[in-house]
């Protein structure tokens, strides 16, 4: 559910692997933009971010 994409995890992307999920949660909470974005639930399924196809059947 982090954004790497955001342009905000710039300096962040070459740690992806290293960076514990408490850290990301940090890092979330202090700049939401981080969360990927839409969040939705679909038959009792979390989808992040937009995939195309997943939301409709």
């Amino acid at each position: 559910m982090f954004s790497w994409n955001s342009p905000s995890a710039g300096g962040l992307r070459d740690r992806r692997g290293e960076i514990s999920d408490e850290e990301l949660i940090q890092l979330m909470a202090e700049q939401p933009r981080l969360i990927r974005r839409p969040i939705l639930v679909r038959d009792g399924t979390l989808i992040f971010g937009y995939k195309d196809g997943q939301y409709c059947p």
